[in-house]
């Protein structure tokens, strides 16, 4: 897969911008699988349900650390597996996430949101207030869901 810079864009539009960092599905998976189930390693992403291809989840990821959204850093444990954080840049994808959980939670019958209704509902009552403790947990090595098998 090609490495996009800032440079290769198709155009400065700032949904066009969106799209091409973080708009495919595996980008967001990615993001996803780190907020809501702490997942941090190449290994942890594997086993999503979704099953992501190795060799896509390598481009993604390293696409990913290339544009500021990610950071990878050796296991302290295991200095052959990386550790996979949000960085600033992509602490600040956490609010579109959240919504993109509240839109499918709304028009997904069969969407896991569904069972999280009390979070749901806070989160749709105050969005930002939720987004902002979301980064605070994220920044402190934690995950909304810690067991959650996602």
């Amino acid at each position: 897969m090609k490495t996009t810079s800032k440079e290769d864009f198709r155009s400065h539009c700032a949904v066009n911008y969106g799209v091409e960092i973080f708009g495919d599905r595996w980008s967001l998976l990615i993001i996803r699988d780190i907020v809501f189930a702490g997942k941090k390693t190449y290994g942890d992403f594997l086993k999503s349900e979704e099953g992501i291809a190795t060799n896509v989840l390598a481009a993604r990821l390293a696409f990913l650390e290339g544009q500021g959204i990610l950071s990878r850093a050796p296991s302290p444990d295991d200095k052959r597996k990386d550790f996979y954080t949000l960085t600033e840049k992509g602490l600040d994808l956490i609010p579109i996430v959240l919504n993109i959980v509240l839109w499918s939670a709304k028009h997904d019958s069969k969407s896991y949101a569904r069972n999280l209704k009390e979070f749901v509902d806070r989160l749709g009552g105050s969005p930002m207030e939720v987004s902002e403790e979301v980064k605070a947990l994220i920044r402190n090595g934690g995950c909304i869901f810690p067991k959650s098998k996602e």
